[in-house]
């Protein structure tokens, strides 16, 4: 079953959602119009100040990569929705420019002396790659509640505690005493790894400090990350996965993942983020609660639910029962607003193209998503998603089956302006079968008035 849809009437004041099948007999009868595709919003043809709206709630079950959102009247889950951020992108932006500058810098200017200590950073700052977090969280809570009744909100205030998560008997004095007490760096790694090649077990040679986990690919400067390695064993491994390495060697494999802990990144982001989030939603001017982390796992739990974000959202706070009528939730992915730069460059920050001074050809831009009807030619078909354009009016299209090049602009029209994120639904058929749905609930045809229905309609009522 899919998302209830968010009805706006001609003065956009926000009313109730609607099941689907009731928004498409609106739509059918010309009573309505669609007012935007993602998330999917009616809007009336007639004003309805008559009609009594009912208060919503938006919940949140802040993540990492993915957050969770869910829309509840009372008891009953109208919508669902899935952000899926795009923080580790901006971080891999941020460390390329970094290093393509340092390289220019070396090769074509003097020496400069640092200047990091002169640049001060405001109370409360964050990193971009979580700042990202925040503010995209906050820009669907103001969407939702533009395009619906929201009068209040509810977070899962998670706090994960890092020492307990690396040692399960870390206490008391030991919490202010880190893993590298009384150690440097390589005197630490050489006694965890008994003066030996974590990958050839040879001994009495020169050792470089090895990344288990690649930089390139996400690695964190953690102890716990690094190990030691002769010269020969550091240089073949390169920035491979440490599982592609040593895919031949299963035991090997599994001492030196022992040795590694599991990485704490994706934690240590819920921990920044968790109070800028909250005092942003504070901002909003709506009531705003709180859950726990192990609230939500015990709702979940008791309700027999799946585990997915949206549903974790669905069930944060104080919850008796919940009533899932949407099974179906909308898949949002972040995906930028695009760069200012005007020279694109290779890997090695050499100029290699240059992009077009106008952003709209033919009407559309990169961004926007397009249905493209091809009824002639080698690529007949139908093909909808996100369409990168080209100044000869052949256009690509990024579709769930892959990228389709050489579309001409003739077969594409605008189904959503680009607007920085890309749309989607779950589709898998065994995740909706392990959703426990309520049997369907007999409700009056329409919550709005009857003049919007013909006499043949009343009569069937």
């Amino acid at each position: 079953m899919s998302n209830f849809v968010f009805v706006l009437d001609t003065n956009k004041r926000r009313l109730n959602p609607v099941h689907p099948r009731e928004a498409r007999l609106m739509l059918n009868q010309g009573k309505a119009a669609v007012f935007r595709k993602y998330p999917f919003t009616i809007i009336l043809k007639e004003s309805c100040p008559d009609v009594l709206v009912q208060d919503l709630e938006l919940l949140l079950d802040p993540g990492s990569k993915v957050t969770g959102i869910a829309i509840k009247q009372g008891n009953k889950v109208l919508f669902g929705a899935e952000v899926q951020h795009r923080g580790q992108q901006i971080r891999d932006a941020l460390l390329s420019r970094r290093q393509l500058r340092r390289g220019r810098r070396n090769r074509k200017t003097r020496y400069r002396q640092p200047r990091f200590l002169n640049r001060t950073r405001p109370s409360g700052w964050l990193a971009p790659s979580l700042q990202h977090r925040v503010l995209t969280t906050l820009t669907w809570v103001r969407k939702f509640i533009r395009l619906a009744p929201i009068a209040s909100l509810a977070q899962e205030l998670v706090r994960f505690d890092l020492q307990l998560m690396q040692n399960s008997e870390v206490s008391g004095v030991e919490y202010q005493r880190g893993e590298l007490q009384g150690y440097e760096v390589r005197e630490y790694l050489l006694e965890k790894w008994n003066r030996r090649c974590a990958y050839c077990s040879v001994e009495n040679v020169p050792f470089e400090v090895e990344h288990i986990q690649p930089k390139s690919k996400g690695g964190s400067e953690r102890v716990s990350n690094l190990t030691i390695a002769c010269h020969d064993c550091n240089q073949s491994k390169g920035n491979q996965d440490i599982r592609d390495f040593l895919s031949s060697k299963s035991d090997l494999l599994n001492h030196v993942l022992k040795q590694a802990k599991s990485p704490l990144k994706d934690a240590a982001a819920v921990n920044s983020t968790r109070w800028a989030l909250f005092n942003a939603l504070k901002a909003t001017g709506l009531p705003v609660t709180t859950g726990t982390g192990g609230q939500t796992k015990f709702n979940r739990t008791r309700l027999n639910l799946p585990k997915a974000h949206w549903t974790d959202a669905a069930c944060v706070g104080r919850i008796d029962s919940l009533l899932i009528l949407t099974s179906k939730p909308l898949l949002i992915a972040a995906k930028g607003h695009g760069t200012r730069q005007m020279c694109r460059t290779d890997k090695y920050g050499f100029p290699s193209r240059y992009v077009p001074r106008n952003k709209f050809v033919k009407g559309f831009q990169t961004g926007d998503i397009v249905k493209a009807i091809v009824e002639k030619g080698k690529k007949i078909g139908q093909y909808v998603g996100r369409v990168a354009v080209r100044s000869t009016g052949s256009f690509n299209i990024s579709t769930n089956n892959g990228l389709v090049q050489g579309i001409s602009h003739k077969y594409c029209s605008i189904i959503h302006r680009k607007d920085g994120y890309n749309y989607g639904f779950c589709h898998d058929a065994e995740f909706i079968q392990r959703v426990v749905l309520p049997p369907r609930v007999k409700t009056s045809r329409f919550p709005y008035s009857r003049r919007f229905l013909d006499e043949k309609t009343r009569r069937s009522h």
